[in-house]
């Protein structure tokens, strides 16, 4: 083997190992702290090795996410899948994006600004709790999470607040990413949200990034309220 590939491969090794090291710290860690992730790693959150990674398409068709769908988005973060989903869903479709962290929603306020997302008409961003989410009963076709109940504590009272505002029959998707430190396994997210009374409908991916998509339970005599939102939007959106 010549000297300069001996080299480049040592050095992969190397970084590898590092890597290794590192997710196996912040796994433990992890255990015992419980906060969202900081808005000081918003730039790498949204960014194309993020999308790369964990890519936009297979988790929107996955979580079953379709053209006119009223959606909320939990722990978005700086928006790495956000704009994506709002073109999924259309004009004839809604995108709520909440986050607890102002600093996050500013991030992707100042993306969804820039020309390339400006025709993005359909997305209002939302400073709240997941554990009191300031929207009316029955106001959403979908609710999805991606790499965000793992980092609340209560997860009960969000799963809780999740059917809540789940129209009868909706879908419930929650995505997980095996880099992320609050990787759970794919039965430990099944078991979460059937103890919260939803449906199991299926699970798709693999290891590295897996959707589990709930149903809540069908139950006559729901219906629509006129006006589905109660929280005051970003400014600006």
């Amino acid at each position: 083997m010549k000297p300069l590939l001996r080299a480049a491969l040592r050095t992969i090794l190397i970084l590898l190992g590092l890597a290794c090291v590192w997710l196996t710290l912040a796994k433990l860690l992890r255990r015992f702290l419980n906060f969202p992730a900081p808005a000081a790693l918003g730039s790498y959150l949204d960014s194309d090795v993020r999308r790369f990674l964990q890519p936009p398409r297979p988790i929107i068709e996955r979580s079953g996410i379709e053209r006119g769908m009223n959606v909320l988005e939990i722990g978005c973060g700086s928006g790495a899948y956000t704009a994506h989903v709002a073109q999924a869903v259309g004009a004839e479709g809604t995108v709520a994006a909440l986050d607890i962290q102002p600093a996050m929603l500013a991030q992707l306020e100042a993306k969804l600004s820039r020309p390339e997302y400006r025709s993005i008409e359909n997305a209002r961003l939302y400073v709240g709790n997941a554990c009191a989410l300031p929207f009316r009963a029955v106001a959403f076709d979908l609710v999805y999470m991606i790499t965000a109940l793992p980092e609340i504590p209560d997860q009960n009272r969000v799963l809780a607040e999740v059917r809540r505002v789940l129209r009868s029959g909706g879908i419930l998707a929650v995505t997980e990413f095996f880099p992320d430190p609050d990787y759970p396994l794919r039965r430990t997210t099944v078991q979460r949200g059937q103890r919260a009374g939803f449906e199991l409908e299926g699970i798709r991916g693999s290891f590295w990034t897996y959707t589990v998509r709930f149903r809540k339970h069908h139950r006559a005599g729901i219906g629509w309220p006129p006006n589905v939102l109660q929280a005051d939007a970003v400014p600006g959106r």
